[in-house]
This record gives C-alpha cells, sequence and structure tokens, in this order.
C-alpha cells in the first residue's frame, strides 16, 4: 500500500474510526481538531450521550480493535425492541425472530472516544490538536496557520462543516422544529434489555436500557418534542422541570417501566434532516458533515460509522494507478452511500410525517399496520435486518 497522506478533520467518533481505520490499511493518515479526552466517570455516573450501536457497526468497531477495549460493565445489549403507535398499534421484535444474539448495544459516547483516542495513540497518529481555517488549491490551513497539504482531506467536522463549506460542496437542511430532549433516568421496573418507543403524535419518545446503578434500574431518555415545549420544558427551575418530566413520562408510557425519576442533568438539542453532495475533488465527508436524519431510529452514527466502512473499501481496492483523491474514486464512495442513505433519511422523515398526522384516517391506518407488522414473522426479520445495518 502506498503511503498517500490522508488528513481527517475532526476529532470525534466518526474521524477517529477513520483515521484508525486508514491508518490500520497502510495509509499515511492524520487527524485535525480539539484533543478533549473524554472525563473518568464513575461507576453511577454516565456521559449524557449514549449511542444504539448496529451489529454492522460493531463488526467495524472490533476490526478496528476497539470493542473489546470498551468497559462491558458499561455497554448493554438490546435484545427486543417494543414500538407503540398513538392508538392500539405496536411492534414487538426480538433479536431471536432473526436468528440473532442482539438487535443492538447501547454505548456511552464517551467510552467510544475514550477507546479510539487510545488506539489512535497506539498507531502513532498525528494529530493536529488545532481547527481547520481555509483550503486553498489542496491546501489545508489551520487557526495557527500551518499549511497540510495531504492527497486527501476527509472532512468529519460536524453538522456545521467548515471543510464542506469550504470545498463548495453542495448541502441541503431542513429544521423539524423539534428538539431531542435527552437525560437518564431511574426506573422502578427493568428494562430487561428491551428498548421501547411511543409514537404520540405529537411527539416520539425512546427509552433505552442501560446498566443498572445504585439507586435502581437505568434508562436514557430520547424525546423528541415540538421546540416550544421543549425550551419550556428546559427554561423551568430543576426540581419543577424533574417533576413536569416525570408526571408526562408515566402517561406517555402507560407505567410501563413504572415510575420514572431524573437522574443526571437533561440537555436539548435541535433536530435536522440534511443531505450533502458528499464529494469534492480532493475531498470527501463523512457522518454528520455529509448527512443528518431524524433521530427516531437511532441510527445517525451508525451511518456515519457506514460511511467509514464504505470510503475504506473505496480507498484500499482502488487501482494502483489512481490516487486517493481522484474524482473517480470519490464518485464510488458517493455511489456507495447514496442507496443506505436515501434509505435511512426517506424511513425516518417518512415516519416522522406519517405520526405527525393527526387524521382520524391516517390514525387508524398506521395503528392498523403496526398491527399487522407484528403477526408477519417474515416483515419482523426484514425490519430487524434493516435496523442491524
Amino acid at each position: 500500500m502506498s503511503k498517500e497522506s490522508i488528513l481527517v478533520c475532526g476529532s470525534g467518533i466518526a474521524g477517529l474510526a477513520m483515521a484508525l481505520g486508514l491508518a490500520r490499511a497502510g495509509f499515511q493518515a492524520s487527524l485535525l481538531g480539539p484533543r478533549t479526552p473524554p472525563k473518568a466517570l464513575g461507576p453511577d455516573v454516565y456521559h449524557p450521550r449514549v449511542y444504539a450501536i448496529s451489529s454492522s457497526s460493531q463488526a467495524l468497531l472490533d476490526r478496528l480493535g476497539v470493542w473489546n477495549m470498551l468497559d462491558m460493565a458499561r455497554v448493554t445489549p438490546v435484545e427486543a425492541m417494543e414500538v407503540y403507535g398513538d392508538a392500539s398499534g405496536a411492534v414487538h421484535l426480538h433479536a431471536w425472530q432473526a436468528a440473532q444474539t442482539n438487535l443492538a448495544w447501547i454505548v456511552e459516547s464517551g467510552e467510544l472516544e475514550r477507546v479510539l483516542q487510545q488506539a489512535v495513540q497506539v498507531f502513532g497518529i498525528v494529530w493536529h490538536a488545532e481547527r481547520f481555517q481555509r483550503l486553498e488549491s489542496s491546501t489545508v490551513f489551520t487557526d495557527t496557520g500551518r499549511a497540510l497539504k495531504p492527497d486527501l482531506l476527509v472532512g468529519a467536522d460536524g453538522a456545521q462543516s467548515a471543510v464542506r463549506k469550504a470545498a463548495g460542496i453542495s448541502h441541503k437542511s431542513r429544521a423539524y422544529g423539534d428538539q431531542g430532549v435527552v437525560v437518564h433516568l431511574t426506573s422502578e421496573l427493568p428494562s430487561q434489555n428491551v428498548a421501547m418507543q411511543w409514537f404520540t403524535g405529537e411527539s416520539i419518545l425512546a427509552l433505552l436500557p442501560m446498566p443498572d446503578t445504585s439507586d435502581g434500574h437505568q434508562v436514557s431518555m430520547v424525546w423528541s418534542v415540538p421546540d416550544d415545549m421543549a425550551k419550556t420544558l428546559l427554561a423551568l427551575p430543576e426540581s419543577e422541570r424533574n417533576q413536569q418530566l416525570e408526571t408526562r413520562l408515566l402517561a406517555a408510557t402507560g407505567g410501563r417501566l413504572g415510575r420514572l425519576r431524573v437522574r443526571s442533568p437533561m440537555f436539548g438539542f435541535p433536530l435536522f434532516l440534511e443531505s450533502s453532495g458528499m464529494v469534492a475533488p480532493g475531498v470527501a465527508l463523512i457522518s454528520d458533515a455529509a448527512h443528518r436524519v431524524h433521530p427516531l431510529a437511532g441510527q445517525g452514527l451508525n451511518l456515519g460509522l457506514g460511511d467509514v466502512h464504505d470510503l475504506l473499501n473505496v480507498l484500499t481496492s482502488k487501482e494502483s494507478y489512481r490516487r486517493v483523491g481522484d474524482t473517480r474514486v470519490l464518485s464510488r464512495y458517493r455511489r456507495a452511500r447514496a442507496e443506505p442513505i436515501l434509505a435511512m433519511s426517506m424511513t425516518t422523515d417518512g415516519l416522522h410525517r406519517l405520526f405527525a398526522n393527526r387524521t382520524a384516517a391516517a390514525s387508524w391506518g398506521r395503528n392498523t399496520g403496526m398491527q399487522m407488522v407484528d403477526r408477519i414473522p417474515f416483515l419482523k426479520r426484514m425490519l430487524i435486518g434493516g435496523a442491524g445495518r
């Protein structure tokens, strides 16, 4: 493998995984972005952001040599999923229905960052702890005035990607007018490794299983609610905010996990549907820099890790006479990602629109459809297979 240089701009999970994969494949990989070690937390304290890691993402992390570096006491397997409509509709999915052990694994963002940063250090990957400033004739300039000239620049610098703007890559964005409110909860009843989701019409509530703490059973909440509702809730004094949320949760879940009590700080973030042209000469985008989808399926990071997998595959299988920044090579990456990104965007956006329709006919149709899916094993296997990609 030739030692072509590839600079990954962005030091989040996707950027770290990209740089590590490139180094393991024999490329001269380097990182550009702030170096922020995740906080070391006690056994009963968890990072606020968690991800549902799919089977394909788990396989990628395993190939990168970092999966077994995770503290498995902080990782929770998801063995089943329950999805409830806004009336009588419900779908119950179990891993065994597709001859699998788990549907996914719930992992903290800080845990993933910790092991990826350790692996990057072990591989001796050069890390420029600076910020991207501009791109001129394939030369990258940082905020300290450093000039870098990689054969390929990978933009992994998030939704407000400076690399995407500097490269002139097309970008479309639509705000949902919703926020995702996240918090960890102590539940009266155990989740039994079941992820749960409720479509209420005006909101989408997900409860993800997490390890027990000294307070009791624990789940992580991601609740997609309208902006005004989220802002009102988050602006309340802490005790009043927690009490109001706990009351709403009991009503929304029908007491499925008993009483739910707030056990961590609460955060909110705006939700968008975004897409981009993915590539330009000498530049490729991955993860949030390239696309964002509604979090109702929990597939945002999995899509980003899918980008890492496919870009690595394209770069390692290219003809020896082509450079990594060749437009023909990068076009293969864009084509490889087109279908999975479009499919996930259409699925999540379509579900959001479907359940936002408050007419009686729409409510009857979606809940009847859920009841039918719940009775057909083949459709369940298809859903499980899709969630694992």
